[in-house]
């Protein structure tokens, strides 16, 4: 059986609250880029932890990218607490990219410090795919228009499974403390509440699940 582990979206805001303070000192990014459809909450509030007295809001861009798919022989898609568990695919789609329009033009990338955001860190391919088309068109846009200026992309996830990956990042990024999880856990199934169809039956069970580690915490001790 598939362990499952449910957070509340008060657990989620306090996870970014807590990471924020990390993110500002090391990196204090210009624009967050949000991975579709994990990222789209975390990195709304993670915006408004990051902003500085007298700045502007931090501009969110968004992109999608589809890796996992629902397994064939499951038949709970339709669970008010999340659906059906997921398989590894085997491909990252793109499926949508940045609104150049609201950007200006590509090359306001250049420069610029950006933080890519997603839930859960799982095999890494889809955080590899991101970091490595995003930096293809940052390239493409320098020797475009002749511009300098080094872009640096940093990843922040609320969730990095502890389990070998099959993606990699870059190095430097890695050895300069540009990867930055919330928390690193087991390699179990995490219900995040934007997938309930049924929020108060999600919360219960995060409730008793807290409730129950609790327990055997006390008991171990």
């Amino acid at each position: 059986m598939v362990q499952k582990q449910y957070l509340t979206y008060n657990d989620v805001h306090k996870l970014c609250q807590e990471a924020a303070p990390e993110i500002l000192e090391k990196f204090q990014p210009q624009l967050i880029i949000a991975i579709g459809g994990g990222g789209y909450i975390p990195a709304r509030i993670l915006r408004s932890f990051l902003k500085q007295p007298g700045s502007p809001n931090i501009p969110i861009q968004a992109i999608g990218l589809s890796l996992y798919e629902t397994l064939p022989s499951d038949t709970t898609t339709d669970s008010p607490v999340g659906g059906a568990p997921e398989k590894e695919g085997t491909e990252v789609i793109r499926t949508q990219w940045l609104d150049l329009s609201a950007l200006g033009e590509m090359f306001n990338l250049v420069g610029k410090r950006v933080l890519i955001v997603d839930e859960v860190d799982d095999t890494r391919r889809t955080l590899e795919y991101a970091v490595r088309e995003l930096e293809k068109d940052v390239e493409l846009a320098r020797a475009k228009l002749g511009v300098q200026g080094e872009t640096k992309f940093s990843i922040f996830v609320l969730h990095n499974k502890d389990k070998e990956k099959k993606g990699t990042l870059p190095k430097d990024m890695m050895e300069e403390g540009r990867y930055m999880a919330a928390r690193t856990v087991g390699d179990a199934w995490i219900c995040y509440p934007w997938e309930a169809t049924d929020i108060d039956e999600h919360d219960r069970l995060a409730k008793s699940q807290g409730v129950e580690e609790h327990a055997e915490h006390n008991k171990l001790a």
